[in-house]
């Protein structure tokens, strides 16, 4: 069995000898090295050519976002951030993500959950190890090395499974729904659409809790379209966009003429291999309560969430999209629609945005 190899980069020793430890409990991991900061990792990944790379946000002498910088330009590889869990460290990693960090774990706030850190860390590590840089640098606009440069794919055409006949003339809800690498996606598609987008839009990205409002006033800034950390009871509105709260269900509920969301279930006990937010949990309330009237969106990400509510939205009428193959940093939450056939159409990250609007 092939290990993946790993550079653990982290100004504190102990958080070093830590998680080398803990991450070689795992035959399938190799620590092939440790840096203390951003210069060491620069020059031992030239040397040591890690598979993948741990990366502490906050270091001295060379921090880990401008770390990210230089290796996005000098000696791309996949890397996820330890982040701390602040608001300032929340915001650091949107940041990280933007320039070109594959996914990011909280580090723990307690000697006791650092064991359940190290398992998440691990499970990120084995597949940020098998992501293309090449669809890193698609995602996060970054314009890559000229050793990392190819010739770009053919415009990918729509799927060739036919959208369900659409029985409503009008949208008033567009759920996105996106896991690994979706960050930076999003800000692929969220600033593009514009002030007067003439329905709401819910985000549902998979991430740890106290993260995703950090993710909303990030989008904020770079969007016309206002944005929003969503809270219990906000409307369903022309031109604005709410972002799922991590560790709730978030679901709707008719009120007066339009809609609201319904935020419940925080704290309680996850099945095995489940997320909250859910994208299947949303899309299947938008496609109950809302109906033909949602458009169903998955981006990149791991694993089948959302393609069962994405099939939900198709049954009921409204047009649903996947991103391509080509573009996703994971193609996994989008495969699963496109193979259950829930993908009225599929295309690749640049393309999204326009899709979006071209349905109004």
């Amino acid at each position: 069995m092939l290990q993946v190899k790993v550079l653990v980069v982290d100004d504190s020793s102990l958080m070093r000898r830590i998680i080398t430890r803990l991450l070689e409990e795992d035959p399938a991991l190799k620590v092939v090295g440790t840096a203390a900061d951003g210069i060491d990792a620069i020059q031992q990944i030239k040397v040591l050519r890690p598979d993948v790379v741990t990366l502490d946000v906050e270091m001295p002498k060379l921090d880990g976002i401008a770390t990210l910088r230089r290796m996005m330009v000098e000696c791309p590889v996949p890397a996820v951030m330890l982040s701390a869990h602040t608001h300032e460290g929340a915001r650091s990693t949107m940041d990280a993500l933007s320039a070109g960090a594959v996914d990011f774990v909280a580090k723990p706030s307690s000697p006791s959950d650092l064991p359940a850190m190290v398992e998440e860390l691990k499970a990120k590590l084995k597949v940020a190890s098998r992501v293309s840089m090449r669809r890193v640098f698609k995602t996060t606009n970054i314009t890559p090395p000229v050793t990392q440069r190819r010739t770009p794919p053919p415009q990918v055409k729509p799927a060739a499974t036919p959208a369900k006949r659409q029985v409503c003339n009008k949208i008033d809800l567009v759920v996105i729904g996106c896991s690994t690498g979706g960050p930076a996606a999003l800000q692929q598609i969220i600033p593009l659409l514009p002030a007067d987008l003439p329905a709401g839009v819910v985000v549902v990205q998979h991430i740890p809790i106290g993260f995703s409002k950090s993710m909303a006033e990030h989008l904020a800034r770079k969007s016309k379209i206002e944005v929003s950390h969503a809270e219990e009871g906000d409307e369903i509105k022309p031109g604005k966009v709410l972002v799922a709260p991590a560790g709730f269900d978030l679901t709707f509920k008719s009120r007066g003429r339009g809609f609201a969301v319904s935020l419940g279930n925080f704290g309680q006990p996850l099945a095995p291999g489940g997320f909250r937010p859910s994208v299947d949990v949303v899309m299947k309330s938008a496609a109950e309560v809302v109906g033909c009237r949602t458009m169903g969106v998955l981006l990149t990400g791991m694993g089948r969430d959302g393609a069962q509510g994405m099939l939900a939205i198709k049954n009921q009428g409204g047009p649903t999209m996947a991103e391509h193959e080509s573009s996703c940093v994971v193609y996994g939450m989008p495969k699963a629609a496109v193979d259950l056939g829930a993908a009225g159409k599929v295309v690749p990250l640049k393309q999204i945005a326009q899709e979006i609007q071209a349905v109004f």
